[in-house]
């Protein structure tokens, strides 16, 4: 009769560790960007961000291939430093943010890609359409204490063919080059608040 708590005393403390290395990260809207980046004219690179983004981190350490990510960035938050450009891009020849307000990532596989790095496959969704992508992410770094609570923070590049998913105005110049760029580099700088438990 008294094997049965000791039995279930050694069950339970093989889960315990398990369960203390799983933990959920919100991202922080305020302290978190979406930036990306593409060609003008052939010569130079014009830069815009999103400021408003959110979403959730479940990072499990004991096994990474656990974890998932799941971001909203807020389409009508954009801004390249221009109004004019800015109004352009949000028009239906690019993100139409009237008809689609955000863009989505939903992961489907976390991956070790060296020490302090990850490779994260998932589903970005932009103006309706889903297509996979892999985020190389550096991170996320060793928690830190701050403001009552625990702090995280990661940055995730990839690059994207916009035509992909119908960003597609552009104009041809003289020269045949493109007045605006097809590849499209992004860069998310994700700053994390630990859920409370």
């Amino acid at each position: 009769m008294q094997r049965r708590p000791v039995v279930f005393a050694m069950v339970l403390s093989l889960f315990i560790p398990a369960l203390a290395s799983a933990a959920g990260w919100d991202i922080d809207p305020a302290h978190s960007s979406a930036v990306f980046k593409v060609r003008h004219l052939g010569i130079s690179n014009v830069t815009g961000g999103f400021k408003k983004m959110s979403g959730v981190v479940n990072l499990d350490e004991a096994d990474i291939t656990k974890s998932t990510v799941e971001a909203v960035i807020d389409a009508t938050s954009l801004d390249t430093g221009e109004p004019k450009r800015d109004e352009h891009l949000k028009s239906p020849d690019f993100f139409d943010v009237a008809k689609f307000p955000t863009l989505t990532f939903k992961s489907k596989k976390v991956e070790k890609a060296g020490e302090g790095k990850l490779k994260v496959t998932g589903d970005l969704t932009i103006k309706g359409v889903t297509k996979e992508v892999v985020l190389d992410v550096d991170g996320p770094l060793p928690p830190v204490s701050a403001f009552g609570g625990q702090k995280s923070g990661a940055t995730a590049t990839t690059t994207i063919n916009r035509q992909d998913y119908g960003v597609a105005w552009s104009k041809v110049m003289e020269g045949g080059g493109l007045v605006v760029g097809n590849d499209v580099t992004i860069t998310i700088d994700l700053e994390l608040n630990k859920k409370k438990s």
